[in-house]
C-alpha cells in the first residue's frame, strides 16, 4: 500500500491511500478520488496506479499547471519511497508500506 500525506500548508493534513493494484485520480472536481481544492490544481489533475510489482505510477491528465515529483515536471514517472509529489500548490509524500 502507499501513503500520499500532504506536507505544511495552511490547511489540515490529508492522508490518501492506495492499494496495490489501485487507480486512483487527484483533482479538485467532486468525481475525483482524492479531492484536493486548491488553487493550479485541475479538475482531474493526474492518474496514480499502484502496480502489481509495487511501484507507484503517476500520470499528469493534461493538467494546466503540470505535476511534478521532486521538482521536475512529468508526463509519467515512477515514486519512490520519500519522493514529493506536487499538484499545484499541493506537495505530498510519498510512503510505501507492506500490504
Amino acid at each position: 500500500m502507499w501513503i500520499l500525506r500532504t506536507l505544511g500548508g495552511e490547511g489540515a493534513e490529508r492522508t490518501f491511500r492506495i492499494l496495490t493494484g489501485a487507480v486512483r485520480t487527484i483533482g479538485r472536481a467532486t468525481g475525483a478520488d482524492f479531492i484536493v481544492d486548491e488553487a493550479l490544481v485541475s479538475r482531474v489533475h493526474c492518474r496514480l496506479t499502484a502496480l502489481p510489482d509495487g511501484s507507484l505510477e503517476v500520470r499528469d491528465l493534461e493538467s494546466t499547471n503540470g505535476t511534478y515529483v521532486n521538482g521536475a515536471r512529468v508526463e509519467q514517472g515512477l515514486l519512490s519511497d520519500g519522493d514529493r509529489l506536487e499538484v499545484g500548490r499541493v506537495a505530498l509524500v510519498a510512503t510505501r508500506e507492506a500490504d
